[in-house]
């Protein structure tokens, strides 16, 4: 029975123009990439988007990788970054709600400009700060504010953690998130304003 070809082996036939060693490449690593970018609970179309995008960058980045082996690394690294990019631009466009009543369009939207930038800077913050944390904590965040409500009980199942510690553990990610530099940034900028 032969052995797979290493990454290093198939990163470099790929260099060398290796058609099947590229498409080696996508089919062992294509459930990383997908895990990781799912992970951020994106819809289906953004995911297919930065997946794309990310074997688009290794096209024209692949003869640039200086160790082979780093590969997972770097698509690993190349997802996330892309995600957050996605989850930026996001945060940047807000739909507006429009309520039908009778035969009139009422805007739902009844909040000042300044406010809605206000808005938009604070998510765009926490989400920053969100991204950056482990992927069980983002996960716990992610079952706390489930709709309708995940029980403690089945959250202790799910992440392999005592019920006892879930408070504990969500009091020290929230506090993460507060002293995260997007956030604090963004709040002593509102200090400053607001002592004009």
């Amino acid at each position: 029975m032969q052995d797979e070809p290493s990454v290093t082996d198939l990163v470099r036939a790929a260099v060398d123009g290796d058609a099947a060693a590229w498409d080696a490449l996508v089919a062992r690593y294509t459930p990383l990439v997908m895990s990781i970018v799912r992970g951020y609970r994106l819809q289906e179309h953004d995911v297919s988007d930065i997946v794309q995008t990310v074997w688009l960058r290794l096209v024209v980045h692949l003869q640039d990788l200086r160790e082979p082996r780093a590969l997972p690394g770097w698509l690993i690294t190349t997802c996330r970054n892309e995600t957050l990019r996605t989850l930026k631009a996001h945060s940047r466009t807000r739909p507006i709600a429009v309520v039908f009543e009778g035969d009139a369009a009422l805007s739902a939207d009844d909040g000042s400009i300044e406010d809605d930038l206000l808005r938009v800077e604070r998510r765009e913050a926490v989400l920053q700060a969100f991204a950056e944390l482990g992927d069980r904590d983002r996960e716990l965040l992610r079952l706390l504010v489930a709709d309708p409500p995940v029980p403690y009980v089945e959250i202790s199942r799910l992440l392999h953690m005592s019920i006892g510690s879930i408070g504990p553990t969500r009091a020290r990610i929230l506090s993460k998130i507060r002293e995260h530099p997007s956030v604090t940034a963004l709040s002593d900028g509102v200090d400053a304003a607001e002592r004009r």
